[in-house]
C-alpha cells in the first residue's frame, strides 16, 4: 500500500489549523461568559433561537394585557369613587325629603327654602360626579369626544358606545359605565328627580311622598351600578395578575434557553485554556527544524 508524502509544511499547516479550532472554542466560551448568553445569534442554536423569539413575543403580548389592565382599573377606580360619592349624596337627599315631609305644608316657607337650597347643591354635586373624567374623557359618556356626559340642565351629551379593554386572549372587559343604568334616563334621571324635590319643597310639599320613592329608586340604581363596577374591577385585577404570573414563568423559560450555566461555563473555559496551552506545547515539539535548516 503506497504511503502518503508528509512534508514539514503540511504538518505545520494542519497543526496551525487545529490550534485555530482550539482558539475559536476558547473565544466562544469567553463570549458566552462575558455576555451571559448561550445564544447571541440564530446560528448558535436555530431551534433555541426560534423558542426564544416565540417566548419574547408571548411576553410582549402579556405585558400589553397587563398595561391594558392598568388602564382599565384606572377607569373603574374613578367610577367607583364617583358612584360611592353619589350614593352618599342620595342618602343625604333622602334625609332632606324626610325632613320636608315631617314638617309638611304647616312648616315655614323659610325652612323649606333652606332645605330646597341644599337639594339644589346636591343636584350640582351629582352633575359634577356624573361628569367625572379619566384622562380627559368622561367615564359615564360612552365614547363621546366631548368633555362632559351631562350639561347643566341634566341632559345627556354622551353616546351609547362602550370603552373596552382586552385583558386576555379571549377576555374583553367594559371599563366605562353606562350612564342611564346608574343615573336614569329621561324625566326619571336623578337630576330631574332632585329638581322636582327642590320644587316640591318650595311649592308643593304634598308631592314629597312620591319624590321619596323616586329618590329610593335612584339610590338603588347607583348601588347596583357600584356593584357592577366592583365586579369588573375584580375581573380585570385577576386577569392582570394572571398575565404577570405568566410573564414570570416565560422569563424563567427564556433564561433556560438563552442563559449560560455560570459554574459550568467557567469550568469549560478553564479546561479549554489548559487544552490550548497543551496543544501549543505539543506543536512546539512536533514542528522540528527541517533539512533546509541544516544545509544553511
Amino acid at each position: 500500500m503506497p504511503g502518503f508524502r508528509v512534508t514539514e509544511r503540511s504538518v505545520a499547516t494542519n497543526t496551525l489549523a487545529n490550534l485555530q479550532v482550539n482558539l475559536q472554542k476558547n473565544q466562544d466560551l469567553q463570549n458566552q461568559l462575558s455576555s451571559g448568553k448561550l445564544i447571541t445569534k440564530a446560528s448558535h442554536s436555530p431551534g433555541g433561537a426560534v423558542i426564544a423569539m416565540q417566548t419574547r413575543s408571548d411576553m410582549a403580548t402579556l405585558n400589553q394585557y397587563s398595561r391594558n389592565g392598568d388602564d382599565g382599573m384606572g377607569w373603574l377606580n374613578q367610577a367607583d369613587t364617583a358612584l360611592t360619592s353619589a350614593s352618599t349624596q342620595l342618602n343625604r337627599a333622602r334625609e332632606l325629603v324626610l325632613t320636608g315631609l315631617s314638617s309638611g305644608s304647616s312648616g315655614s316657607a323659610e325652612a323649606r327654602e333652606a332645605i330646597a337650597l341644599e337639594v339644589d347643591n346636591l343636584r350640582g354635586s351629582m352633575l359634577d360626579l356624573a361628569n367625572t373624567s379619566y384622562l380627559d374623557r368622561p367615564i359615564f359618556g360612552g365614547t363621546t369626544s366631548g368633555n362632559v356626559a351631562y350639561d347643566e340642565t341634566g341632559t345627556y351629551k354622551g353616546d351609547t358606545g362602550q370603552v373596552n379593554r382586552t385583558i386576555g386572549a379571549n377576555a374583553t372587559v367594559r371599563v366605562d359605565t353606562d350612564a342611564a343604568s346608574v343615573f336614569g334616563s329621561g324625566t326619571g334621571n336623578v337630576f330631574n328627580v332632585l329638581q322636582r324635590v327642590a320644587d316640591d319643597l318650595r311649592n308643593n310639599p304634598a308631592g314629597l311622598q312620591a319624590d321619596l320613592a323616586d329618590v329610593d329608586t335612584a339610590q338603588k340604581r347607583v348601588q347596583t351600578g357600584l356593584s357592577g363596577v366592583g365586579s369588573r374591577y375584580n375581573q380585570v385585577s385577576q386577569m392582570q395578575q394572571a398575565a404577570e404570573n405568566r410573564v414570570l414563568d416565560l422569563r424563567t423559560q427564556l433564561s433556560d434557553v438563552e442563559d449560560i450555566d455560570l459554574p459550568k461555563t467557567i469550568t469549560e473555559l478553564s479546561l479549554q485554556q489548559t487544552a490550548y496551552q497543551a496543544a501549543l506545547a505539543a506543536t512546539a515539539k512536533v514542528i522540528q527544524p527541517s533539512l533546509v535548516d541544516f544545509l544553511r
